[in-house]
């Protein structure tokens, strides 16, 4: 989930909220797993005291939380999802805030390092004030690009590399690949999931394949009126169990997840920037909507960087019931040339047309 704020349309890199219990647990546990052999465990008692005690940052100061959040930060830290987002979260008199740094790329090989916080939405509080701003040398922050992957942002005296997350190396097993579809490039979203983004170009359907080349972070469950239909435990993500290849498509995402852009809110905030190969996006993006020619740039994105195209093939779903579209479809046209417009929600019959963009 970057920080965008989600509208199923055009979406605002600049908002996100962050799932409640994610990153703030990660820096309470009271036993860290050793190599992996042991869960990490977490404890009520450590979301109390963090949440009661008594603490005095500037909240609405924007350089104040940065320079709290970059002091906090050790000297070297993993930027895992492909957008380039590195998020947090802290409690401040009771009230929890969720923010990030992004490194983003430009279309002239630069980069541009956003800085955005937030009180974290929920339900019944969604309508949050966003704060943002650039960092550069007009706020003594300053940015060197090591290499393709690793940045060092320094202020005042300390310096942090930014690890980006190096995929260039992945690509999926031609199996899992049909005879009309191309890889635009390797997904690792916010919620711990890997993804291979397809685009289909007889049909022109993009798809996010789960990329199971490596341990899935989830246990996926059979619905009870098709096993084609698998739900993710923790995610939430429901996949369709391919009926001609390997492979499981994703079909939903739950709506109160994309409307609160939590962790869980799907892959479409978290494309391969990092890696995508000339052309290929936008060439894939101007196939299904050619009036965008001229408007946007090889990422998708407005030459102002406002907003960008979503890709979001995807329902969101608010019951299971909801997903049974598709496999009504898939099951009544294994044999038809246009099997995987099942899996594009937009194409299902009876499906309400929804905007192409999401704002950033």
């Amino acid at each position: 989930m970057d920080v965008t704020m989600m509208n199923v349309g055009w979406w605002h890199p600049l908002w996100r909220s962050l799932c409640v219990g994610m990153l703030w647990l990660a820096t309470m546990g009271v036993a860290s797993a050793q190599n992996g052999q042991r869960p990490t465990l977490y404890t009520e008692e450590s979301y109390v005291d963090e949440v009661t005690r008594q603490t005095d940052l500037a909240v609405e100061d924007p350089m104040a939380v940065f320079a709290f959040v970059f002091e906090s930060l050790p000297e070297r830290v993993k930027v895992y999802p492909t957008e380039n987002y590195y998020y947090f979260s802290f409690f401040q008199g009771g009230v929890k805030y969720a923010g990030n740094i992004r490194i983003e790329p430009n279309d002239d090989g630069g980069q541009t390092v956003h800085f955005t916080y937030f009180e974290d939405a929920s339900e019944w509080h969604e309508d949050v004030d966003l704060k943002h701003m650039v960092l550069d040398a007009s706020r003594d922050v300053t940015i060197e690009k090591l290499d393709k992957f690793n940045y060092r942002i320094g202020y005042k005296g300390k310096s942090v590399v930014f690890m980006l997350n190096d995929l260039s190396g992945v690509t999926p097993p031609a199996a899992v690949v049909a005879a009309d579809e191309s890889f635009i490039g390797p997904i690792f979203d916010e919620s711990g999931i890997r993804f291979f983004l397809l685009y289909n170009a007889k049909l022109r359907d993009f798809h996010y394949i789960l990329d199971e080349t490596h341990p899935v972070a989830d246990k996926f469950v059979p619905t009870k009126r098709t096993d084609r239909i698998l739900i993710g435990t923790r995610t939430g993500f429901a996949f369709y169990r391919d009926h001609r290849l390997e492979r499981k498509i994703l079909i939903g995402v739950y709506e109160g997840n994309m409307r609160l852009n939590t962790y869980f809110d799907g892959p479409f905030d978290q494309l391969p920037d990092n890696f995508i190969k000339g052309e290929a996006l936008r060439n894939a993006i101007l196939q299904v909507q050619p009036n965008l020619k001229g408007h946007i740039d090889r990422f998708g994105s407005d030459p102002g960087g406002e907003v960008r195209y979503m890709i979001d093939p995807y329902l969101p779903y608010r019951k299971i019931d909801d997903l049974y579209a598709y496999h009504r479809c898939a099951s009544g046209r294994t044999r038809s040339a246009n099997y995987y417009d099942c899996f594009v929600f937009n194409k299902l019959e009876g499906a309400e047309a929804r905007s192409p963009r999401r704002s950033r």
